[in-house]
């Protein structure tokens, strides 16, 4: 009971229905594993790689849960609305971790409009529109406004944080899903609590050789990249507190110190 003396339920993770938009990259992958792990029920979105996609999916079922494949492009407001009509058969989903990103190095001289809007439309516009919808489509189904109805995580990046320079359109787009990560959890509190992990280095862009992976640790106290799990991890400890809203939660090794 609480002072108020409202009944509060905490949301349990077990049997929930999760969106994981990116599922089949790496990072978007060991998320949706982790979640598995935790009791959920998965819907694991992919744009091209439907063969990561199934992967992802034939593991998430041998942990024991319920999952499925849905393709979609999330520049398009009718792929949103369809990964939102086939989730359903999962049942209504109360958990979306906004995942897919695109990730360029792109110096001021190399962008341009259309690459550019890309990048945005991928990073900082799609999961605004899909956490609109989400929110909205829990209010419809969920009468109970004591408990927290839905968990949102935003994958984010340290250099949304600490930005970097060639990276100038991508740090925006992440710095811009920061922000858009404490607004929404204002404007959806208190059923719906918004959270970000802002990753550090995780894994390594296919481009970088021996001393620039050097450089980069350099930066990094704890001296080494990130594990997959150790992210998973993060994701889960913020879905499973109630009490938490409008947090950037940095998985980096202290390299925003």
């Amino acid at each position: 009971m609480r002072d108020d003396g409202l009944v509060y339920s905490p949301m349990e993770l077990k049997g929930k229905t999760a969106i994981i938009t990116g599922a089949s990259g790496v990072l978007g992958g060991a998320i949706t594993k982790a979640l598995a792990k935790a009791g959920c029920n998965c819907v694991c979105h992919y744009h091209t790689n439907k063969e990561a996609a199934e992967k992802v999916l034939a593991e998430i079922e041998g942990i024991g849960v319920k999952g499925l494949i849905v393709k979609g492009d999330l520049r398009k407001e009718s792929d949103i609305k369809e990964l939102f009509r086939k989730s359903a058969e999962l049942g209504m989903p109360q958990i979306l971790v906004n995942s897919a990103s695109i990730f360029k190095k792109q110096g001021l001289g190399e962008i341009t409009f259309e690459n550019c809007q890309e990048m945005l439309g991928i990073n900082l516009t799609a999961p605004i529109l899909i956490s609109q919808m989400f929110g909205i489509e829990l209010k419809k189904a969920f009468e109970n406004k004591n408990s927290v109805l839905g968990k949102i995580i935003n994958m984010t990046d340290v250099g949304g944080v600490r930005p970097w320079a060639e990276y100038a359109v991508y740090c925006c787009s992440k710095a811009g899903l920061i922000g858009a990560t404490k607004a929404m959890a204002k404007e959806l509190s208190p059923s719906i609590c918004v959270n970000s992990v802002a990753v550090g280095l995780a894994s390594w862009p296919g481009d970088f050789g021996d001393e620039e992976k050097k450089r980069q640790l350099s930066f990094v106290p704890m001296g080494r990249i990130a594990e997959m799990k150790e992210v998973g991890a993060a994701v889960v400890f913020l879905l499973e507190n109630d009490y938490i809203t409008g947090q950037v939660l940095n998985v980096d090794g202290g390299r925003c110190i």
